[in-house]
This record gives C-alpha cells, structure tokens and sequence, in this order.
C-alpha cells in the first residue's frame, strides 16, 4: 500500500477521527485510526467502542490501494511536526514509512485486521436535517449539559423526533437551552415515546466532524444507539441511560411577565464587565430593569464591586432578579453579536426565559438574593 496526500489536509481529517480514539484503553488496537485507500480516497475511522466515526479525505495520488492502522500519538505528531506541503505514505505490513522531501520516518506496523468492524449507516428510515441548523443546534445546546452529575441523562443533549420537526435540549438542573427546527422524516422514523439522549462527546465530535460543504444530516435512532450521516462522514453513539427530565414541564409561563428587547453585543458585553468582582462564593449579579436602563451589579466579598448600565426601552416598575453570570455568557456566546434577543422577567424568584427569533429557547433559574 503506498500513496501521497496533501500533508494539511489530511491532518484535518485524521485530527478529527484521532479525537474518538482512547489515549489508553485495554484493547491497544483503539489508540490507533484504521486507514483504507482506494480509488484518489482514504476512509478514516476510529472507535472507543461507545463511539465510533468514520470520515473520508480525497485528493490522494494512490499508488496501491490497501488497510493500515496508524498510531493516533505518533503519527499525529508527524503530520502536525512537518512542513512539507505533501507526504509519501507506505507499509509493506510490517513498517509504516512515511516520507518528506527531507525526513523519513518508520513506524511498526500493526495488523488491521484486529481493528474491530464499525457499524455502516444502512437505514431506511431515518431524519433529514439541514446540516448548517443541525450543527447550529449542537453549538446552541451542548453547553448547558451536565457530564459530572451523578444524574447520566443530564450528560447528553436529548433529541426528539415527530413529524417532519426536531428539538434538542441540553440541562444540567440549573439551566436548559432548547432549540426546535425543522426536520424532514423519510420512511415514517420518529422517536416518540423514546427518551434518545446522545451523549456530549459525541455531539461535540460531530459537530466538528460536518464540513461546511454538507447540506445534508441523517439521523436515524433505535433503540440503543444512534447513526448519524453526512456527505463525508458516518457517526456511530451508544445513547445515555436514564431518565432525561420532563423539561417541558420546567418551562416557565411567561404570561403577565415582562419582556424586554436586547442587543447580543452590547448585552454579554455588559455581562463580562459585572461578573469582573465575582468569584466562585459570590457568584450573583443583580439585573435590575426600570427607568430606562437595565442595570448590573456585582458584590466581591473581598474583590471589590461592579455597577454597569446600559440603555432599556422600558419605563415601568423596577424588577430585580439575581442570576449567574457564567451562564447568560454561555448562551451569549453562541450567538451573533448582532443579533437581538428577548428576555422576559417576572421576579426575583421566576426563572428567566431568553429567546432569538429562530426557535432557540433559554432558561436560567435565578439565585437567592443577599
């Protein structure tokens, strides 16, 4: 087997498969990417048995097609170390060799054989989703779940399915952040009455693994795992146990509350600023909305105090609510600058509801005042 690839574009694609491998693992065969070349293209996959991703690469200039495996460590540190725009890649089954215009380097080789057999995406009923608004959702939702709870389902983003639409949501008790969008179901697949929760890794690693020449994500759930499709690249995940909570139950009704109107930049920027002075036994941050401007206040028992203010199209009775900075910047983050968002307020004991215009949903429970 012997082939030449762009040496940058291969260590994208192989960076991405590198990220599933195990950096230990009892089966030593994982810590590698199994590696197979025909035609101008090299199929790269890796697996911790949990989750498991294969993703394509072209452009290759193939001398003899073949399978090898290659050790996510060593090799890695070749392509990342070298500065030849192209690298020769061989192995006769015993060495891998891989060559630049001035380096060489000979690995051992490894059997690909015992690399084990990853599942292939061949369902027939399965959802469609527009691959820029379903890596939208990821971004929008795996920062609010929970990996270190004792409580599993809280370590993943739960996705459902019914009819031609999909919501995903992320929680981990303190706050929830719910995007629902469209999704066209081919063949009648739905997951209603199933609790599918994927896993926060393995949505982390898809969203990287999209490229943004795909249009198009399947998904297609079962009972225990989820398969996951695009152009270039096929995702497989074992489903968190557990049970996910009721969220539609958490949300708050919002009638008779009050709802104001916010810019994205200027907002999370007046949201760094107060949480300056805080720390983590002083976490609160006062927004007080009244007399034409909403203002943020910080009390540091020891790193001092912030008072910011910025301008609020709102003129009636003054309302206070104590919430944490961290997470209003989590949700800010993901969003455009320019974009403007609605937060509605009741009191200092209601949750907070904040919203965009494109169905993305965020809950941030307040804190005890002092």
């Amino acid at each position: 087997m012997k082939f030449t690839c762009e040496r940058e574009k291969f260590l994208h694609s192989f960076q991405i498969a590198a990220s599933v491998a195990p950096t230990r693992s009892p089966k030593p065969i994982l810590q590698n990417v199994k590696l197979e070349v025909s035609g101008d293209m090299a199929q790269l996959t890796a697996t911790d048995l949990d989750v498991a991703l294969r993703t394509e690469v072209g452009g290759l200039a193939v001398e003899s097609p073949g399978t090898m495996v290659l050790p996510v460590g060593r090799f890695g540190s070749i392509l990342r170390e070298s500065s030849d725009e192209k690298l020769s890649i061989e192995t006769d089954g015993t060495n891998t060799v891989v060559r630049g215009r001035s380096s060489e380097f000979q690995l051992p080789a490894e059997n690909p054989d015992d690399y084990p057999t990853v599942t292939s995406f061949n369902e027939e009923r399965y959802h469609e989703v527009p691959a820029v608004f379903f890596r939208q959702l990821v971004r929008r939702t795996i920062f609010a779940t929970d990996n270190e709870s004792s409580r599993y389902a809280l370590g993943g983003v739960m996705v459902s399915f019914v009819g031609d639409e999909i919501d995903g949501v992320g929680t981990d008790g303190r706050r929830l952040a719910w995007q629902h969008g469209p999704a066209k179901s081919v063949g009648g697949h739905d997951n209603e009455g199933m609790t599918t929760i994927i896993p926060t890794r393995a949505m982390t690693i898809l969203e990287r693994a999209l490229a943004e020449s795909d249009d198009e994500v399947q998904l297609s759930v079962r009972e225990n795992d989820v398969l996951v499709r695009s152009r270039r690249m096929m995702l497989y995940a074992r489903l968190v146990e557990g049970r996910f909570p009721k969220w539609r139950d958490v949300l708050p009704n919002t009638e008779g509350a009050t709802s104001f109107e916010l810019a994205v930049g200027p907002f999370h920027s007046a949201v760094r600023q107060a949480a300056i002075v805080t720390s983590d036994e002083r976490r609160g941050v006062d927004f007080t909305f009244g007399e034409g401007k909403l203002a943020l206040a910080a009390f540091g028992a020891e790193d001092g105090q912030s008072h910011v203010e910025m301008p609020l199209a709102y003129e009636g009775p003054g309302i206070v609510v104590t919430l944490d900075p961290r997470y209003l910047s989590d949700f800010l983050r993901v969003l455009d600058p320019a974009q403007t968002i609605t937060m509605t307020v009741r009191n200092a004991e209601t949750a907070a509801v904040l919203r965009t215009g494109d169905g993305y949903t965020y809950i941030v429970m307040p804190l005890a005042r002092k």
